[in-house]
């Protein structure tokens, strides 16, 4: 029998391989995963998802937040850190904010245009408002924005200084910067010739940093345990339970260090929140 051409006995076992390749890797593969992932971890294998009276309410690994229909906090409920994935918690846009400690400049006038500092300080003020405790903090102004100043000039005596984050008419933070007058920011007006000057101020931050900032994945159903005592009293109160109850509840429901010794012990907001409906 005459042997084919060598070109064609390439392409043959080329096209073998291809399809012991398919078989073994689209198909055994992932069978065999699948499979030993349902016998050895099988609610982790399909999602940790929770129940409640029966139905799916969420995963133990995915956040979600707990507010009404206008974005409002539920009081009764302790509330998420926040979340830059889509429209929060949404697990097809997971992601971060990419604003880094140098986005402390607004765009006044531009909605969605706050830097990484002022939305730091809006939620603080936010979440010192709903816990009823000071929502003050570094670089902060009163008024939940960035306290930075831009000076003219940017090298020598100041003869112009303005508080940026502040659109008029609002009264700037300070009412002088080095014996000059503060003005107020006028949307539209270009600043970017001055000197950032941020401005620290003597407030001391009660709010833990995770009610204010996102996680890296924007996913995160954890929060730290500081926040969980914050607002554990407004949900005592709220829910008409002893405060004690409350603290019970966030500590068994209180994870440890990974691994013994990585990162901080945290607590599961969905899963604190449903066991306090199972224990109303």
């Amino acid at each position: 029998m005459e042997r084919l051409p060598s070109w064609l006995r390439q392409h043959l076992a080329a096209l073998r391989a291809l399809l012991v390749l398919t078989v073994v890797t689209g198909v055994v593969y992932p069978l065999v995963a699948t499979g030993v992932a349902q016998a050895v971890f099988n609610g982790r294998a399909n999602g940790s998802i929770v129940q409640k009276d029966g139905r799916d309410v969420g995963s133990a690994l995915v956040g979600q937040s707990f507010t009404d229909k206008d974005g409002n906090p539920i009081k009764k409920y302790f509330q998420s850190r926040p979340s830059a994935a889509g429209a929060g918690y949404d697990m097809t846009s997971t992601a971060a904010s990419n604003l880094g400690p140098e986005s402390v400049l607004d765009v006044l006038g531009t909605p969605g245009k706050q830097s990484l500092l002022t939305q730091v300080c809006a939620r603080s003020k936010a979440a010192g408002e709903l816990e009823g405790v000071s929502g003050a903090r570094p670089y902060c102004t009163a008024d939940g924005v960035g306290a930075v100043l831009k000076v003219f000039p940017a090298v020598g005596a100041p003869t112009r200084a303005v508080s940026v984050n502040q659109a008029c008419p609002a009264a700037p933070f300070v009412t002088t910067y080095e014996g000059v007058k503060v003005e107020c920011g006028k949307p539209g007006e270009d600043y970017s010739a001055g000197r950032t000057v941020p401005v620290r101020g003597s407030s001391t931050a009660v709010v833990p940093a995770d009610a204010v900032t996102a996680s890296g994945s924007g996913l995160d159903p954890h929060i730290s345990v500081a926040y969980a005592e914050l607002q554990a009293p407004r949900v005592a109160r709220e829910r008409g339970i002893p405060l004690a109850k409350v603290k019970a509840l966030i500590g068994e429901h209180t994870t440890g260090r990974a691994l013994g010794f990585m990162g901080e012990p945290a607590v599961n907001v969905l899963e604190l929140n449903l066991a306090l409906d199972r224990d109303r």
